[in-house]
């Protein structure tokens, strides 16, 4: 039953009884945290855009609104005012001033006896600084 001798038997009586010195346990130093490298990570004007945008919202209405320098866009529904007005800021050059944001619901479609879904998404109407514009092109 020596396999089991190791379990009811402490760590030092067994050197013990082997004629040897009893082990000196030493303690562990605590590790080092190894710090990242301090470079700056380099940004783009399209890194935050296409987290936020999804498209603009070309309509005879945001045409209308483009006169009153105010265009819309689709953007994700997790995104929020803050977020979409250093996104606009950065890709277009532009100082926003407001930015509204309309949730869409979703909308019943019927096809033959098949009813279905058109999916909602979240709209975002920006106000740029008065003399400023943007060019929006369409996909």
């Amino acid at each position: 039953m020596a396999i089991l001798d190791i379990f009811n038997s402490k760590k030092g009586e067994k050197e013990e009884k082997a004629g040897a010195e009893p082990a000196v346990v030493k303690a562990r130093k605590p590790k080092e945290k190894k710090e990242a490298p301090a470079t700056p990570r380099k940004e783009s004007a399209f890194a935050d855009a296409y987290r936020i945008f999804q498209s603009p919202v070309i309509t005879e209405k945001a045409a209308y609104l483009a006169e009153k320098n105010q265009y819309a866009f689709k953007v994700f529904p997790r995104s929020n005012k803050a977020e979409i007005r250093k996104a606009v800021e950065k890709l277009y050059g532009v100082i926003v001033t407001r930015v509204n944001i309309i949730n869409i619901p979703r909308q019943t479609r019927i096809v033959g006896r098949k009813r279905g879904f058109e999916p909602g998404y979240k709209k975002a109407i920006v106000t740029v600084k008065a003399g400023q514009k943007i060019e929006v092109v369409a996909r």
